[in-house]
């Protein structure tokens, strides 16, 4: 049995991963303590899964005005002192990081005691402490077709995002009755990934009238901060027939959020696009234009690349209304955006992470004995 220090907080596309790790290392054997950070999102997802273990790490994330950057510095100069006592004291086999901002002090503090260090990144352009951290890991996890200057070949394996168990194709018809929404009725999902997104819920509150006259449900995630309690609006069609809007904070349905969903308006992050593919639900993503290094612009092109939805910037989203009716009637369409969807899901990174993990951790055989001496 080996013990494993996995860092995933600040954002649901690191956490969700690093569960999905900790639950298959667990699932083998292995001891596994998750590293989040102070950020509600972690606070709240972490509750569903009592028998993970959960530390939370000092730590902010880094920005450019003075002010963020001295709290950035002295923050995660505290989040290494602690990860240091930690890495003493627990004594791990491996530590796993998924990049953020509480993935640096953990692998710095794991690399100077010559723990061995993995890294997974699963946007299309590496972020800042993977691009820091990749020179100092035995491991880099990178999405296919994507390079780390700096990092060897032989250091190097591609993969997907590992995805949490429960996240998973489940019947429309059940998912959107576990939802409170009308199984004969068109569903568009709106979200923003773990952080919520302003400008998508916005938008979507000035176009109900025009969903609702169309006959759509709507399901919005606004996101923790973003919005009140559950809101439930009972509203009509253009023919009078009864119909639901939903506005909610938090949904730790993922499962029947994205099954219930005949399309998803979304942001692209590495996560979201991860349980669009595992529930095969077709998207229009609309990339966040202040994401770090533009990433959600090249995620969100890889996607409509392979045929998973269509990509709408937000400076059009005046055009989105037109492109989400066309889309969501087009019954064609979502099935050949589903089939490209299964298409993409055939690779599941999580058994070749557990293997390589496994190898990266145990120790090489040594070399075997020799024979015993004849007797005189």
């Amino acid at each position: 049995m080996s013990r494993f220090l996995i860092s995933c907080g600040g954002t649901g596309g690191h956490l969700s991963p690093g569960i999905s790790l900790a639950e298959g290392l667990v699932a083998r054997g292995h001891r596994a303590t998750l590293l989040i950070s102070q950020k509600k999102v972690d606070a709240r997802l972490s509750e569903k899964y009592p028998d993970l273990e959960f530390l939370r790490v000092p730590g902010t994330g880094f920005g450019w005005s003075p002010l963020a950057l001295a709290r950035c510095v002295v923050s995660q100069t505290r989040g290494f002192f602690y990860c240091r006592r930690l890495v003493r004291t627990a004594a791990p086999d491996g530590i796993v990081g998924f990049g953020g901002f509480t993935s640096a002090g953990i692998a710095l503090a794991g690399w100077l005691r010559g723990v061995p260090v993995a890294l997974h990144e699963s946007n299309r352009v590496p972020g800042r402490a993977i691009r820091l951290l990749g020179r100092l890991a035995t491991r880099v996890y990178l999405p296919a077709g994507i390079r780390l200057p700096g990092v060897r070949a032989a250091a190097t394996r591609h993969g997907g995002m590992p995805v949490r168990q429960e996240i998973k194709r489940l019947p429309p018809a059940a998912a959107r009755a576990a939802l409170g929404l009308d199984p004969n009725q068109k569903v568009l999902v709106v979200f923003g990934g773990s952080q919520g997104a302003g400008a998508l819920n916005e938008w979507v509150r000035r176009q109900l009238p025009r969903f609702a006259a169309e006959g759509v449900q709507v399901y919005c995630v606004t996101g923790l901060g973003k919005g009140a309690a559950t809101d439930a609006r009972e509203l009509r069609t253009k023919t009078g027939a009864p119909l639901r809007a939903v506005f909610t904070p938090f949904c730790d349905q993922v499962a029947e959020l994205l099954s219930a969903a005949d399309l998803v308006v979304s942001r692209a992050g590495a996560g979201t696009i991860a349980e669009l593919i595992r529930c095969a639900t077709p998207a229009i993503l609309v990339p966040y234009p202040q994401a770090a290094d533009d990433h959600q612009r090249a995620n969100a092109a890889f996607f409509e690349r392979q045929g998973g939805g269509l990509v709408v910037e937000q400076a059009d989203l005046a055009a989105l209304p037109a492109e989400v009716l066309d889309t969501i009637f087009n019954d064609w369409l979502l099935r050949k955006f589903r089939a490209n969807l299964e298409r993409m899901d055939r690779e599941n990174s999580l058994p070749l992470m557990l293997d390589d993990l496994e190898a990266i951790v145990s120790p090489p055989p040594g070399p075997p004995p020799a024979p015993a001496a004849p007797a005189a």
